[in-house]
């Protein structure tokens, strides 16, 4: 017995002669300033489904958003400027559809902004394109042809959003991992300061940090330009001539994977170590929620899921807490320690990073022990390494030695027994002779700080799941004109509501883009929407159609297997009527195989009733109740979602949807 306990004592006294000391110390100086987390709404239409939620609930989910000291209260809001083309999970409608369209009534991101304004009235708001309107490069195919009009569209973009919404932007980009321009860039910096908006700090070049730095460094009036250099993706590591550029350098998209505990793991180590490894001073999430159909790019790559406007149910997931132990602890315009002062690479593993306010002296410490397997990012590889349960010893110097206690919050992720905690309060850390030590199991996340006051945020009775709502109808006369219809999902084109001018008709969605975008996606040449669920198998809808000129078609669809960058070759049951006087039934949205076919009396400016009812390999077809066909559509495609849309780039309109029946694959 006294063999085995003095066998212990050594294992105790060999573990603890194995600790690492690491020393935190702002008497050396501050690092760099730390700018903030964030979240990126759009890129595309990745909040497409929030605002249809039923307000009680919307407002909990902005709350985990956006609510300071209550869930991922987040710094940073990013959205899309709507350039009326897919850019990954949907499209989003430009502020202006032609050169003489100005309208800010469009689209769901001002209300976005406003509402994280409300709840942060100091929350930081950076717009950037993926796509623009074809006349802003006046038909060449390019924003950069003609750069005084790009960057005065950008411009009234940032000045609508102070006149309709009073909302400040602070930062704009360029052009969404496409190539830049230098001379678009200084044009932009001169037709901005020139409308008085000197705040707005550019950000370039949302792709990679090389090109841009190096650019920068050889062009003086460039490098004055650009504020900050933004990359996508940099795997936590910068750029020696992004350093030597002098600016802040972000990770102005990064995560972009799956919202469960790997997810969570995923971002708990970026978040630390894109500064430790990369000098990196915000993280914005791609994307700030999941709120986009199953069955569309990168499903439930969010901070949080919301998909079921028509249940209210919504759930919260981890990467909302992992955001909290860091933000609920700082704000915009602290300061990270140096490293090895302060940030820095843990001996078994890990990271750890200081965040100080220099006027008060408060200061927050955050360390992540996430391992390899736990913690993969989609994208880019990660490189094999260790983390082992370890002692840690900080040693605090400077300003810190005053401080005797720290409160404590921790996120411990099982991957075992898959019952992981998240942001929970501990008793506080006791701090003796400007020194502390802490165990670190693997796969943890641990705050320690001089603040209080931080709460993990709960609300009860979160709504249970259910299916999408059928038979569902919709006249489309309850919303505003301008805005979008609840559960649709525009692929290529946009969608509107819009007065008819037949009153018996009243609201009608309206799709209004005229001229093929200047695309970021190689969008479909047939704009078209999406409503409903990826695995029906069984769909029975009725939509009344118009076509507004001569030569042109639109159709109603079922089983529409594809949306996103690839929804050029979505398959399905197309049901297209033409003013030319004919109908057909395709396999697909490209109209490349004809099913059936067979004329009827259609003219442009009036109404059909088209109706379509796919069921197995049969699709039964009707024009204004006269049946026209009954298809075997080949097994080609057994499911999808329900959709409408046109022929090509040019007007139509669309009212009275009603879906009879759906059933699941």
């Amino acid at each position: 017995m006294r063999g085995s306990t003095l066998l212990a004592v050594l294992l105790v006294a060999t573990i603890a002669a194995a600790d690492e000391s690491y020393i935190l110390d702002d008497s050396v100086g501050l690092g760099r300033r730390f700018d903030g987390i964030g979240g990126l709404s759009g890129g595309g239409a990745t909040s497409r489904l929030l605002v249809s939620y039923p307000q009680v609930q919307r407002n909990q989910i902005l709350d985990f958003l956006f609510k300071p000291k209550f869930g991922a209260s987040l710094d940073i809001l990013k959205v899309e400027i709507g350039g009326d083309a897919q850019s990954t999970d949907g499209t989003e409608s430009s502020h202006m559809h032609t050169a003489t369209d100005e309208n800010y009534q469009r689209g769901y991101e001002w209300w976005l902004m406003t509402e994280a304004k409300k709840r942060n009235p100091d929350i930081k708001l950076y717009g950037l394109s993926w796509a623009y309107p074809a006349w802003v490069g006046q038909n060449s195919g390019s924003p950069y042809t003609y750069p005084e009009i790009t960057a005065g569209y950008i411009t009234k973009w940032i000045q609508g959003a102070k006149k309709y919404y009073n909302l400040t932007i602070d930062y704009v980009g360029i052009w969404n991992e496409r190539p830049y321009n230098k001379t678009y860039i200084k044009t932009l910096r001169k037709v901005l300061d020139s409308s008085g908006l000197y705040h707005v700090e550019i950000v370039a070049a949302d792709g990679s940090f090389g090109p841009i730095s190096n650019d920068m460094i050889a062009d003086k009036e460039l490098n004055a330009s650009v504020s900050i250099v933004g990359a996508h993706y940099p795997g936590t590591h910068s750029d020696p001539a992004a350093l030597s550029t002098k600016k802040q350098l972000w990770a102005s998209e990064d995560y972009s994977t799956f919202n469960d505990d790997v997810g969570a793991g995923c971002w708990a180590r970026i978040l630390n170590q894109n500064y430790v490894n990369g000098n990196m001073t915000s993280t914005i999430s791609w994307n700030l929620i999941a709120s986009y159909y199953n069955g569309l790019p990168f499903f439930r790559d969010g901070l949080m899921t919301a998909i079921e406007p028509w249940s209210g149910h919504y759930e919260v997931m981890g990467p909302i807490w992992i955001s909290a132990h860091t933000t609920q602890f700082s704000q915009p315009g602290y300061y990270y320690l140096k490293h090895n002062s302060g940030a820095g690479h843990l001996e078994n593993g890990g990271s750890y990073v200081t965040l100080m306010d220099s006027q008060t002296k408060e200061f927050t410490i955050v360390i992540e022990t996430m391992s390899h397997d736990h913690s993969k990012c989609i994208r880019p590889p990660l490189p094999p390494y260790t983390v082992r349960e370890q002692n840690a010893t900080f040693l605090l110097q400077g300003s810190l030695a005053k401080v005797t206690q720290l409160s404590r919050w921790n996120s411990y992720l099982s991957f075992d027994s898959g019952n992981s905690s998240y942001f929970e309060k501990d008793i506080p850390v006791k701090v003796e002779g400007g020194q502390f030590n802490i165990f670190l199991p693997v796969d943890s996340v641990v705050t320690l700080s001089t603040l209080s006051g931080q709460q993990k945020g709960s609300y009860d009775n979160i709504p249970q799941p259910k299916v999408f709502p059928v038979p569902y109808n919709d006249n489309f006369n309850s919303y505003p004109i301008y805005s979008e219809a609840k559960y649709f999902a525009d692929q290529s084109g946009v969608f509107e509501i819009a007065k008819a001018e037949d009153a018996s008709h009243g609201n009608v969605m309206r799709q209004v883009v005229s001229t093929r975008p200047i695309t970021w996606c190689d969008d479909a040449n047939q704009p078209f929407s999406i409503i409903g669920n990826v695995t029906w198998q069984t769909t029975h809808l009725k939509v009344s159609v118009m076509l507004e000129t001569a030569t042109t078609c639109a159709f109603v669809a079922a089983k529409v297997d594809e949306g996103g960058c690839h929804s050029a070759s979505a398959t399905g049951v197309f049901f297209w009527i033409c003013s030319e006087g004919y109908w057909n039934v395709t396999s697909d949205l490209a109209h490349t195989e004809t099913l059936s076919h067979g004329s009827y009396d259609i003219k442009a400016g009036q109404w059909y009733a088209l109706d379509i009812y796919a069921k197995d390999d049969i699709a039964t077809v009707s024009i204004d109740g006269h049946e026209e066909a009954s298809v075997y559509t080949k097994s080609k495609v057994k499911a999808g979602y329900a959709g409408i849309g046109t022929g090509g780039y040019y007007y139509a309109q669309f009212d009275d949807f009603y879906l009879f029946e759906a059933t699941y694959f």
